[in-house]
């Protein structure tokens, strides 16, 4: 859906008509909240056009949202329909963990500067009026000390920050080295943005992935509508338009790309020459991952097949959820000539990650390392 020109009332309203969607009632508490910050930035921005045009006066800036609840409830997805919804060139969303690997990348550029920390949060302000931060999780030491200072030199500048997190603000960081130094970071966070628990009980993520079989064969005709009619439904349709990203230096192509959920075929994800690093930053970066055309391994394709062995280790190792289409049954994945242990225990894997235990488990995405600055 286009959400352009929508407020994320009307969005989410429309949203609620179409065809597998589940409106719930605490997600509409939340879109209210939602709403109601929309209509804030919207005002700030025509006051302060007016007042720049008579005065130095600036508009008060909006308070921004503090979003936890936990995995699968709509967080991400409110999120985007609201980023979407909003009229401002100056806006940004990220994932939380690629935003602090940005930070420390560009904090070694500024390290010349006096103070590079401030010279970053005047980099980030002169750029970007609303910040939006997916998966608001602190779990490393020198993260919770650059934090404590960056949010607040944020907010001073009139930064709006908009973030979703599994953990309610005092229970971030927990039992971390040096907690007491975060603690004023996470007096800001309660202070200067609105704090909104979305406890819906129903996990949609997991329950979109339980409707359909996650593993199809490629030769039934109606795997590959099978598998557009998931992605849109996890994704609601929003922003499926990439047709590569970037991993490191290169671009890989892609199907889609969309709210965290990516679509590769086979050939452009193990047919290439990528190693298990790109692979680990696929899985850091999505939670779910759609492969189609996953094809018989034998002699021919070794080398495919290997990568594709890395690949679902890293995949496995971090709780991403996988649906794709294969040329044949597990069962025979592998031709006699070509199994070995690895690939008995990759069958294995494939077979324990289409089971609801495995769906449950949380997404890892720590660690993330990137080098280049997401557009």
């Amino acid at each position: 859906m286009d959400a352009a020109g929508m407020s994320p009332k009307a969005w989410y309203e429309a949203t609620c008509t179409e065809s597998g969607f589940i409106c719930d009632t605490r997600q509409l508490a939340a879109i209210e909240e939602l709403e109601t910050l929309w209509l804030q930035l919207v005002e700030f921005k025509v006051k302060r056009n007016q007042f720049l045009g008579r005065s130095l006066l600036s508009p008060d800036v909006p308070n921004g949202l503090y979003i936890w609840g936990g995995v699968g409830r709509g967080k991400t997805f409110l999120m985007d329909g609201f980023y979407l919804c909003l009229p401002y060139r100056r806006k940004r969303r990220i994932h939380f963990h690629n935003f602090m690997a940005e930070v420390h990348h560009e904090m070694k550029l500024l390290a010349h500067e006096r103070d590079p920390l401030i010279a970053l949060a005047n980099k980030i302000e002169q750029s970007t009026r609303l910040l939006c931060l997916d998966e608001f999780h602190v779990d490393d030491i020198a993260d919770a000390m650059i934090l404590a200072r960056l949010l607040h030199a944020l907010l001073e500048r009139g930064v709006v920050l908009l973030t979703t997190s599994n953990y309610a603000p005092d229970a971030l960081y927990p039992n971390g080295l040096q907690r007491q130094n975060f603690l004023p970071a996470i007096a800001l966070l309660k202070r200067d943005l609105k704090v909104l628990h979305l406890d819906s009980d129903t996990d949609y993520r997991l329950l979109q992935m339980a409707r359909d079989p996650l593993f199809m064969l490629t030769s039934d005709a109606s795997a590959e509508f099978r598998m557009q009619s998931l992605f849109q439904r996890l994704t609601a349709g929003l922003h499926c338009v990439a047709s590569a990203i970037q991993v490191g230096n290169i671009e890989m192509p892609v199907k889609r790309d969309a709210r965290e959920v990516v679509w590769f075929d086979f050939n452009a994800l193990c047919g290439g020459n990528h190693d298990q690093a790109a692979y680990l930053q696929i899985a850091h970066r999505y939670p779910t991952v759609f492969v189609s055309n996953i094809p018989q391994f034998n002699a021919d394709n070794a080398a495919a097949a290997r990568r594709f062995t890395w690949l679902i280790d890293v995949l496995y190792d971090n709780h991403v959820q996988l649906v794709a289409s294969f040329a044949t049954d597990l069962t025979v994945l592998y031709e006699a000539s070509a199994l070995d242990g690895e690939a008995q225990r990759i069958v294995s894997r494939l077979t324990e990650m289409q089971t609801q235990r495995y769906l449950a488990l949380p997404h890892r995405s720590r660690g993330v390392s990137l080098t280049a600055i997401e557009s």
